[in-house]
């Protein structure tokens, strides 16, 4: 496992550590070591021997670890949500949400250990094998390597562990640099709740260390969230191996004539807002029916006016820092282009280090990056439109999506939606960020490349074996 030095006294850094930063301060909280790309025979020598303890864990052992990690961090939770608050910058209120998912996230990796072990194949229901009998079972794949991004820096690095755990994989786990704290600690609490070090193996380096892990003959599965040019050039090097991606999107939610106004409002705020808009499900492009477009704007604008940035220790504050001062300055940037293409502020566009205030923008050509690409900030960008088809044609401009949303009152309308909207989930009379971490969650076109969700994880990351018995009892 990579060292670390967590939060203390103000550190310095030395040579082949990394260090890891407060988004809001700028203080440096911790460092971890960083694993040079020659390492990595070493480090897939170490992941080998955790490939034959992990396949040697009955799916009790592996369950209890599973559940003993949940209560441990469960117990600590105000712990790792400061840790979370220090080192990616959420408020103290969506750090806690974060760490009770990840609670959720490894339970339910514990029962899929117990419970999906496979089935019976009714072998004597096919003509000439009337008399064969059998089952398949569910097998670990071998050596996963996890990479992870830093906007929920707990919670997705659970839902890459736990289902490989409950499989009986050995993993080499890559954090982001910005945020590693979360995931070590997470790590440390598995291994404290019984689960043999060499199973995980964590690592801290850049893109030469990634693709060095990615192409290895030895690992059989690459588990990846991040960015689609990331994801493009994994799918190059990795080779003969599975692919399982989640490579972001740009949420359209669609605001009918026939919505609950009021409850649409709420709800697009928290979706465009939550995390500072750093949520690959979030919600960037609402598109309102021209009937109601200025009823929900007027609203809309009001209440992303009344939303507190800055400090994310303050309990009043809402929206806290983006991930650090160049993403802030990177959002900023992509709305003063759309701002010169001629779109129209309604409100934001201020920047305070790496605080970005909620911007939201209306008439935004369909040529500029933020309607075109993931923003990745509190950026959103209201659309009227003139009908239902216009709404979907609109939604499905984008070659990539995860999640869209609608607001109607219509059963009608809601299943048409549902229906029609490329995305890889579609949330009635919700933002587009809702997520439940049992359901499946992955995107349409070339948003997404396998399922996460803890069940749909654990069968990318197991393989079946099929057992015949030919005659047994005859």
């Amino acid at each position: 496992m990579a060292e670390t030095t967590l939060m203390g006294a103000p550190l310095s850094v030395g040579a082949g550590m990394s260090p890891v930063r407060n988004p809001y301060t700028g203080e440096i909280i911790g460092s971890v070591c960083l694993t040079p790309a020659d390492a990595v025979a070493d480090v897939l020598r170490r992941a080998r021997e955790g490939r034959e303890t992990a396949r040697g864990l009955s799916r009790a052992a592996r369950a209890a670890v599973l559940d003993g990690a949940a209560r441990l961090v469960e117990e600590r939770a105000e712990s790792f949500a400061r840790l979370i608050v220090a080192e990616a910058g959420k408020t103290l209120a969506q750090a806690r949400k974060e760490t009770g998912r990840a609670v959720n996230t490894l339970r339910l990796s514990a029962a899929e250990a117990r419970r999906n072990a496979g089935e019976v194949v009714p072998f004597d229901a096919y003509e000439g094998s009337e008399h064969r009998t059998g089952w398949f079972s569910r097998e670990p794949l071998g050596v996963i390597v996890a990479v992870t991004p830093y906007n929920d820096p707990l919670n997705l690095v659970a839902h890459k562990l736990g289902p490989a755990v409950a499989g009986g994989n050995a993993v080499v786990l890559k954090p982001s640099l910005l945020t590693p704290l979360s995931a070590l600690r997470l790590v440390d609490t598995l291994v404290e709740a019984g689960l043999p070090e060499e199973v995980v193996t964590v690592v801290n380096g850049g893109a030469d260390l990634g693709a060095a892990l990615v192409a290895a003959p030895d690992v059989r599965m690459v588990s990846f969230t991040g960015g689609f040019r990331t994801g493009e050039a994994i799918a190059r090097s990795a080779g003969l191996k599975k692919l399982a991606m989640d490579l972001g999107g740009n949420a359209p939610v669609l605001v009918l004539a026939d919505a609950d106004v009021d409850a649409a409002v709420d709800a697009c705020v928290s979706g465009a807002f939550w995390a500072a808009g750093q949520n690959c499900v979030g919600t960037q492009r609402v598109l309102v029916e021209r009937a109601v477009y200025e009823e929900f704007r007027d609203a809309f604008v009001a209440r992303a006016r009344q939303l507190r940035a800055g400090d994310p220790l303050d309990p009043r504050t809402d929206v806290g820092p983006m991930i650090g001062e160049d993403a802030a300055v990177a959002a900023e940037a992509t709305v003063a282009a759309a701002l010169a293409d001629g779109a129209r502020l309604l409100c934001g566009h201020r920047r305070e280090g790496g605080v970005y205030a909620p911007t939201v923008l209306e008439g935004v050509p369909g040529s500029a990056a933020v309607w075109r690409d993931e923003v990745f900030a509190p950026v959103v960008v209201l659309q009227p439109v003139d009908s239902f088809e216009e709404a979907i044609e609109r939604a499905n401009e984008i070659d990539f999506s995860l999640h869209a949303g609608v607001f109607t009152s219509s059963l009608d309308k809601a299943m048409a939606a549902a229906r029609l909207l490329d995305a890889g989930g579609v949330m009635v009379n919700d933002s587009s960020d809702y997520r439940f971490d049992a359901m499946p969650f992955g995107g349409s076109k070339y948003g997404s490349m396998g399922r996460e969700g803890v069940r749909f994880a654990y069968e990318e990351m197991t393989q079946p074996k099929v057992v015949c018995l030919n005659g047994a009892g005859r």
